[in-house]
């Protein structure tokens, strides 16, 4: 569990930010939400296999993005 440690002259506003940069660093809240329901096998395949699509298409697209911008240089 993240932990901060508040500062002699440091606003609880700047502290609580920090606390949850830490937190998201950390991908508590994304394990939260993922484990908020019982997924499937076949669910935890199904979206797998989106995010593998995802990120190919992604790079793909950077790909095709640099190899075009290489040329104006």
């Amino acid at each position: 569990m993240p932990q901060v440690a508040l500062g002699e002259n440091e606003h609880i506003e700047s502290a609580l930010r920090r606390f949850k940069r830490k937190v998201n660093q950390a991908g508590i809240f994304t394990d939260m939400k993922k484990n908020r329901h019982f997924e499937t096998p076949a669910q935890k395949r199904k979206r797998k296999e989106r995010a593998k699509h995802k990120q190919r298409r992604r790079h793909q697209y950077q790909r095709s993005y640099r190899a075009s911008n290489a040329s104006n240089y």
